[in-house]
C-alpha cells in the first residue's frame, strides 16, 4: 500500500502521543524534559478536540500534523523517518486544505524554524513563552 495522509483514528492516539513526546524531547533539549512529560495527558485530551492528520506508510504512522482550526500546533515525524519528506508532504497537504495557517516555533528550534521559512511562512511576532521562558516566533502562511 502506498503512503497516504488521513485523519487520525481514535485508537491511534497512543501512537501519535508517543511521536509527540519523543519529537518534543528531541527538538527542544533547551526545555526541561518534565515540561513535556507533565503535559502529555493534557495534550492527549487536546488531540481529541483537534484535527490530527497522520502520514501512513505500510500501515505505520510515520508522522502527523495537529491543528486547531487553522492554527498548526505542530508537525511531528518519527526520528527514523525525519529528512525523508514526511513533514513536507504533511505541510503540502495542509496548504491544499487550508487557505491560511499560523503557528508558534521556538527560536532555538532552528531546524523547525528554517523548515517553515523555506515553506513560505513569515515571522509576524516575537514573544517569550511564559511556560518555558524561551523566545518563540509566531509565523503565518497565506495561500495564493
Amino acid at each position: 500500500m502506498a503512503n497516504m495522509i488521513r485523519r487520525m483514528q481514535p485508537k491511534e492516539i497512543e501512537v501519535v502521543s508517543d511521536i509527540w513526546l519523543q519529537g518534543n524531547l528531541e527538538a527542544h533539549s533547551f526545555v526541561k524534559k518534565n515540561y513535556w512529560i507533565n503535559n502529555l495527558n493534557s495534550v492527549k485530551e487536546q488531540f481529541k478536540e483537534a484535527d490530527i492528520y497522520v502520514f501512513v506508510d505500510n500501515e505505520q504512522i510515520m508522522g502527523f500534523a495537529g491543528l486547531q482550526k487553522n492554527y498548526l500546533a505542530g508537525i511531528f515525524v518519527k526520528k527514523e523517518y525525519q529528512n525523508h519528506g514526511v513533514g513536507r508532504k504533511l505541510l503540502d497537504y495542509l496548504k491544499r486544505e487550508y487557505s491560511e495557517l499560523s503557528l508558534d516555533v521556538y527560536d532555538k528550534n532552528i531546524q523547525a524554524k528554517n523548515f517553515y521559512l523555506q515553506n513560505n511562512f513569515k515571522v509576524i511576532h516575537e514573544n517569550i513563552d511564559k511556560s518555558t521562558n524561551e523566545v518563540e516566533y509566531q509565523m503565518s502562511w497565506k495561500g495564493e
